[in-house]
């Protein structure tokens, strides 16, 4: 199992304060026999008493190392290989990528970095590392 993103416990908060439970930490895809993979975060809110609760999994990144781009390429890679997982054993759980407030605004928002997003079909949690709170969901 890799090392927890630096900012694990601040989304968890987030995760939290908008009012998901925390299922799994970290929540385990076995695929085969090839690997298990280990996606940060797992989730489910009740939205009412007469329908089904959504669930979801959230890998996080924090985006502070010295090269932006090559953090977004392995973020980009492991969110299209967890999604494929998770399409094969819990195709009801949706996958987000949960990114910082400032890479969303700084980085993320670049038309190319936007292009790559929406046709990569990445779903984002943007999130205050200061106030510990999801400022955005990205569809």
């Amino acid at each position: 199992m890799s090392a927890r993103d630096k900012f694990h416990n601040v989304v968890k908060s987030a995760l939290q304060k908008d009012g998901w439970r925390i299922t799994h930490d970290p929540l385990l895809i076995r695929i085969e026999n090839i690997t298990d993979m280990y996606i940060d975060l797992g989730a489910e809110r009740i939205i009412a008493a007469e329908r089904e609760g959504e669930i979801i999994a959230v890998e996080v990144k924090s985006f502070i190392g010295t090269s932006t781009i090559s953090e977004f390429h392995t973020a980009v890679g492991q969110f299209i290989n967890y999604r494929y997982a998770l399409e094969e054993i819990d195709s009801e759980r949706v996958l987000y990528l949960a990114v910082p407030l400032n890479t969303y605004n700084d980085f993320l928002n670049k038309p190319f970095i936007k292009t790559v997003i929406q046709r990569s079909q990445i779903n984002l949690i943007v999130y205050d590392v200061e106030t510990e709170e999801i400022t955005r969901w990205q569809i």
